[in-house]
């Protein structure tokens, strides 16, 4: 198939479609409402954490709870109890929150391969945002969270969520505290995929568990 050709054609009616609007019409930012609601219903900071805790654990995330202070010796234990030797470090994940653990560090670099990536035990990242409607949580690159593969490899997620700060009700909150230029991975649950027959399969495209951590002050 000649692409340059069907780029041309797939124009040609997009010209075609645009041929009668006015020059005058509204641009597209305008011309659409953005009176919908951003949220359903009404709840406090406190019941919006709750409704993220209920849907991660919906979603078959394990949902942990801890003080600041307490999320060095949390993570320790976590990855203890994995049997986790060796565990993902992501640039800028604050290094007071791994100090207890034993595990051995593997740096987020760009020459790391899928095999190699695919020996470690599991990764540690902090996150964007989280939201309550859906349960899902969101990464974008930035400080603490690394790149895409480094959550998509390893069997074992664990993913510490800051309480009130980075929690939302909605998909629409959520959208307006990212950055459009940055690439964004949503994740509800740990991987899985059902056959025909409805049996679920976890891990096939991503970690097999996913631990959340929701760190109050």
């Amino acid at each position: 198939m000649n692409s340059g050709g069907s780029r041309e054609r797939v124009l040609g009616r997009v010209r075609r479609a645009l041929a009668d609007v006015p020059h005058d019409d509204p641009p597209y930012e305008r011309a659409v409402a953005r009176d919908y609601a951003r949220e359903h219903g009404r709840r406090t900071v406190a019941e919006t954490v709750e409704l993220l805790a209920e849907n991660l654990a919906e979603y078959r995330a394990i949902v942990h709870r801890c003080a600041d202070g307490e999320l060095p010796g949390l993570l320790a234990r976590l990855l203890a109890s994995h049997g986790s030797r060796s565990v993902v470090v992501p640039p800028g994940l604050p290094a007071e929150w791994l100090g207890a653990v034993d595990a051995t560090r593997v740096h987020d670099v760009a020459a790391s391969t899928p095999q190699e990536l695919d020996r470690v035990d599991s990764v540690v990242t902090g996150c964007a945002v989280a939201v309550a409607e859906t349960g899902t949580i969101v990464l974008d690159g930035s400080s603490g969270q690394g790149r895409r593969r480094i959550t998509l490899v390893p069997d074992h997620h664990i993913c510490v969520v800051r309480v009130p700060d980075q929690v939302v009700s909605a998909v629409s909150q959520a959208l307006g505290r990212l950055d459009p230029t940055r690439p964004s991975t949503w994740i509800s649950g740990p991987s899985a995929t059902s056959d025909i027959e409805l049996d679920r399969v976890e891990g096939v495209h991503g970690p097999r568990t996913l631990e959340v951590v929701l760190v109050g002050r």
